[in-house]
């Protein structure tokens, strides 16, 4: 469905720059989707809504990319990428979805907890575009489809190797936003550092507050907050702030310290310069996800709800490129363990 010009102009206050560019569980909410437009067999049409940062963040946004581009690839069609603002506000979320719908691309990939409402008022003009969003369960209608990770569970694991390598037993956490969401990090990596090390010191540090989603696209803060943790006397910092975390690693290269990456495996995919003291990265993979979803598209059998991705069935995860925590796979495998088989419960959001 198109809008008349009235309506576009209507919302085109925002400036966008639009260009072309495994296996899921279902915790039973979910229901076969609806909506008009059988899309079964056709080649994809994709609409992918960045996340502060976009494509290039080494993070977050890269792997939802990846997914989109696997689909892609073994699909065919097309997918036009338009990437979020610092401090951009609700209708500005709107605008960009709407012309993403305008310009013909009918699945939707919104990569981010901030597009939940904005896929929410999408989703009643629009009851017959495919939906993802990842990260958020707000969003809810039959055309939706919630892609979740157990952030909380790999980031246990990866507490659990910063408690292990850690020889000052002081580590360090930089989250991008403070949210439930990233809360969901700095609690696993703090309860699994507790696990090794009950007396750990552990420094916390958020870059900003909503509604500025900055802190996951500025490197800067990100360095300074990384220097204040290591001058402190932490010698191992885990990062959850997307593009900002180029200035942890910045930071920790300086100071001959240890740094976690998250999402993708930043000891591939940061700076060449400072990928040796990436010691493992909390893998979350939202390229995963965001293929799944795209598959289901393709082949009619969308499913409305939440699709979760944990660590029982490889949602998250350590990596192990460079085989420097080889030394202590013992322990991470018996942290593992004791999660998928329930002897371990994560908590979501850090101790008051």
């Amino acid at each position: 469905m198109r809008h008349t010009t009235a309506a576009v102009a209507a919302l085109a206050a925002v400036s966008l720059a639009l260009s072309g560019c495994g296996s899921s569980a279902d915790n039973g909410e979910g229901s076969k989707g609806s909506g008009g437009g059988d899309q079964a067999g056709k080649p994809l049409k994709v609409g992918l809504a960045f996340d502060v940062g976009g494509r290039g963040d080494q993070s977050f946004n890269d792997s939802a990319a990846r997914g989109a581009d696997k689909a892609k690839t073994e699909f065919g069609g097309d997918i036009k990428d338009s990437t979020a603002t610092p401090n951009e506000n609700e209708q500005s979320r709107e605008t960009r979805l709407l012309q993403l719908i305008d310009a013909g691309y009918t699945t939707i990939v919104a990569v981010g907890y901030a597009y939940a409402d904005s896929v929410t008022k999408i989703a009643k003009k629009h009851p017959e575009v495919k939906i993802a969003i990842v990260d958020s369960t707000d969003a809810k209608a039959k055309s939706i489809t919630n892609v979740v990770f157990a952030e909380q569970e790999g980031s246990y694991l990866a507490g659990v190797a910063a408690a292990k390598k850690s020889k000052a037993n002081h580590i360090g956490f930089v989250g991008g936003v403070q949210s439930d969401l990233i809360k969901k990090f700095e609690a696993g990596y703090i309860a699994g550092a507790k696990s090794i090390n009950p007396d750990i010191k552990i420094s916390s540090k958020y870059l900003t507050q909503p509604p500025d989603f900055s802190g996951f696209s500025d490197p800067a803060k990100g360095k300074t907050a990384a220097e204040g943790m290591l001058s402190g006397g932490a010698d191992v910092i885990y990062h959850a702030a997307g593009g900002s975390g180029s200035g942890v690693f910045t930071a920790v290269k300086a100071a001959g310290k240890m740094a976690i990456g998250v999402d993708s495996d930043q000891a591939k995919t940061a700076a060449p310069d400072v990928r040796d003291i990436i010691i493992t990265s909390m893998v979350k993979n939202v390229d995963v996800g965001v293929y799944d979803f795209l598959k289901s598209v393709h082949d009619g059998n969308t499913k409305a709800g939440v699709q979760s991705f944990d660590l029982k069935g490889g949602g998250v995860s350590l990596a192990t490129t460079n085989g420097k925590i080889d030394d202590i796979k013992a322990d991470i495998d018996k942290a593992k363990q004791d999660i998928v088989e329930g002897k371990v419960k994560v908590p979501t959001s850090p101790a008051a």
